[in-house]
């Protein structure tokens, strides 16, 4: 009897120390990647992730020459968050949608390679510096609508969107949902990102990008030479600015043309830099006129270290834009009509983009920069429902009647209903 009590005391003991050690061992694991998730990687090379970047580029300078169409306005958007975005439509699109979207957005052979490299740069982007860079996915897709889940799973892997079922004919509740999750995630720089009137019954699925940065200058400007400066709007007019002064030369990566000064000012860990290209004249459109990723590529060769003073306006701005008739004249036209193909989404083409919406956020002061953009693009079902529109926008008579008689107890016109 003794001689079994030992036996069962030891093996409760060696049940309690394997019991604790599988505990510590999953609790440290947990520990280790308790942080952000990975997105697949695994067949990555330097060179696919250089080719996929060069089609990112290519696609912002494309984007932003149709932005800057009006001069007289400013422009700040993400190309990566609208990239993205779209990207992950382009996943579920066939036939002539998928060939219009590839030669607007330049984008890459399909493999594995090739979705490896949207990974790499995603678990690239998300790790903490000295700096703060965040980029989120999801999408938002209508309860029990047929989604095929190879496709949900696909963007999941790939682009670490996961899926969250939403009641679209509740639009409020919907807009919120997606709203607080844009909020979250450009740390409260972006709210109210969609309207209740952005959703409606036809919408099946919003696919939603954010992204936020905010950094540090690695020299940073003397806030005491901050001052209001003249700023020349356009060769013939000019408004006073707040203009940063560096306390001293910085040492700067610069070159010049014969008509633009370009200068790369990085903040802190170097990993990250704005690049400003600055007319020698006041005239934008002497930059414009022959900006592109493969010029812009081939000026930053010619940089070169040189001490600079710099001045530069402190500013602020926020910007919004539907996208789609930019998109539609740059060559994607089909995926916004009933002709589109989506049916690698459901395994029919009942769905169409019937619009990306995208709004930006900048912040660049004297200490760095902060900026977060969030896009999102709305597949709705091609299906007409048959109703009437009554819109009285116009003078109308009515009346007040007693339903069962007949009676009618008021009536009236309304001519101007605010007299």
């Amino acid at each position: 009897m003794k001689k079994q009590k030992m036996t069962n005391f030891w093996t409760i003991c060696v049940i309690l120390v394997v019991g604790i050690s599988v505990f510590v061992y999953f609790f440290d694991f947990k520990s280790e990647v308790s942080g952000q998730p990975l997105a697949i990687d695994t067949y990555a090379t330097n060179e696919s992730v250089s080719t996929l970047s060069t089609s990112m580029n290519t696609f912002a300078f494309d984007i932003y020459k149709a932005f800057s169409q009006d001069n007289n306005e400013n422009v700040f958007f993400s190309p990566y968050s609208l990239f993205v975005a779209l990207a992950m439509t382009y996943e579920g699109a066939h036939n002539n949608t998928a060939l219009e979207m590839q030669n607007v957005l330049h984008f890459p052979q399909n493999n594995d390679t090739a979705l490896c490299s949207f990974g790499k740069i995603y678990n690239l982007l998300n790790q903490d510096k000295e700096y703060i860079l965040n980029t989120a996915n999801a999408l938002w897709i209508q309860e029990n609508y047929p989604f095929l889940d190879e496709y949900l799973k696909f963007l999941n892997h790939y682009y670490m969107a996961r899926a969250t079922n939403v009641d679209f004919t509740h639009a409020e509740n919907s807009a919120q949902m997606i709203n607080d999750w844009v909020e979250k995630n450009t740390h409260g720089k972006i709210m109210d990102f969609l309207d209740s009137s952005d959703i409606h019954p036809l919408t099946k699925m919003i696919l939603t990008n954010a992204i936020y940065f905010k950094g540090l200058w690695k020299t940073p400007f003397d806030s005491e030479k901050t001052q209001e400066q003249e700023f020349g709007i356009s060769p013939a007019a000019s408004i006073m600015a707040p203009m940063m002064h560096s306390s001293s030369e910085m040492t700067c990566n610069y070159t010049e043309t014969e008509t633009m000064q370009i200068l790369e000012l990085p903040y802190q860990g170097d990993m990250l830099s704005m690049v400003i290209l600055l007319p020698k004249n006041t005239d934008i459109n002497t930059v414009e006129q022959i900006i592109t990723y493969r010029n812009f590529s081939e000026w930053k060769t010619s940089f070169t270290q040189r001490e600079v003073r710099v001045a530069l306006p402190a500013f602020k701005l926020e910007t919004r834009y539907q996208i789609k008739n930019y998109l539609m004249d740059m060559g994607m036209v089909t995926p916004f009509t009933y002709d589109a193909d989506f049916s690698g989404m459901t395994g029919s083409d009942e769905l169409y983009i019937e619009k990306v919406v995208h709004q930006a956020v900048v912040e660049v002061n004297e200490k760095g920069s902060e900026a977060a953009a969030a896009t999102s693009v709305h597949m709705a079902s091609k299906i007409v429902i048959d109703f009437v529109s009554f819109e009285a926008d116009h003078p109308f008579i009515f009346i007040i009647q007693h339903k069962e008689t007949g009676t009618i107890l008021f009536m009236g016109k309304i001519q101007n209903p605010l007299e």
